[in-house]
């Protein structure tokens, strides 16, 4: 029976994120992978303490206790795991960066034909500096409005749920949402909102004998499906070294492709579009978990 892993937690801003992802794939393996594989939890506290089985260990003494990792913690971690030579699936610093930064991922693509929703970023309003809070989002709304036209989409840049998501049809309501925002002390992601068909698409490395095997958008058309799978193929091997790719797409109703956002690790729970689609196309979710182990361990 081969150990698998799992790193989680760290001293970083994603730590409860890791923790949670990181609890749902040892739940994954020990629900249907428990006969072949056992899932090793291996937690990092916020102080950078790796623990066991509640015990403190040193990255060397995982050596001879694990087969593969699965690492959800920071993408540095995988520089130590590479040091002590230990197979392991990580998502790397420079994915890693374009996942969490929309600003970041909206700048590479800008390097590529694909193309993303335009959006503008305002800075937490800040009394002291900004002036009257009206002012500030007029202001605001203003620059908005001369780089990109309506609809908007107006939201919390870092995700803050209390604040809720606006759609800004017009220039008024556009300076109502920043107000709201600006009230909630929040920086703001505004992004062009885009209509059509909406829709995702998985591709992976290696899989079906297929230097990139894509599956998934099955709302779409066998023609879009065609479009949609030879852009993700050509962002997978832009991206480089991802073992697993999600790519959201927007399609237009003239047939332009808008990509909206990526993730990077496959979701396996029961209900989520990736099983979904694996159904779909043929084959269980846990071959695709058990194939991004093997090559983890070539």
């Amino acid at each position: 029976m081969k150990k698998i892993g799992v790193i989680r937690g760290g001293d970083w801003d994603g730590y409860n994120k890791s923790l949670k992802e990181g609890a749902d794939i040892i739940s994954y393996i020990q629900n249907n992978l428990g006969e072949k594989y056992e899932a090793i939890d291996i937690f990092i506290d916020k102080d950078g303490i790796w623990h066991i089985k509640g015990l403190p260990i040193t990255p060397h003494d995982i050596v001879h206790k694990v087969d593969v990792i699965w690492n959800t913690a920071h993408a540095s971690v995988a520089q130590i795991l590479n040091n002590f030579s230990i197979p392991h699936i990580s998502i790397g610093v420079f994915l890693g960066a374009l996942k969490k930064s929309r600003e970041m991922l909206y700048e590479h693509m800008r390097n590529t034909d694909i193309y993303m929703p335009q959006h503008f970023i305002i800075p937490a309003y800040q009394n002291d500096i900004d002036g009257p809070i009206e002012k500030f989002a007029i202001k605001k709304a203003k620059q908005v409005f001369e780089k990109f036209s309506s609809p908007w989409i107006v939201k919390s840049f870092n995700e803050d749920i209390s604040m809720g998501i606006h759609v800004a049809k017009t220039y008024p309501e556009l300076v109502n949402a920043i107000i709201d925002g600006a009230e909630h002390g929040n920086s703001l992601f505004v992004e062009e909102l885009i209509s059509g068909k909406e829709g995702s698409v998985h591709s992976l490395k290696g899989f079906r004998n297929d230097n990139i095997y894509t599956f998934g958008s099955n709302n779409f058309s066998l023609n879009e499906k065609e479009k949609l799978a030879s852009i993700t193929k050509d962002l997978h091997t832009h991206l480089g070294d991802a073992h697993y790719l999600k790519s959201d797409y927007i399609l237009t109703p003239r047939g332009r492709v808008y990509l909206k956002n990526i993730d990077l690790t496959p979701d396996f729970k029961d209900n989520s579009h990736f099983c979904e689609s694996c159904i779909a196309m043929g084959a269980k979710p846990h071959t695709i978990f058990e194939h991004i182990l093997e090559r983890a361990l070539l």
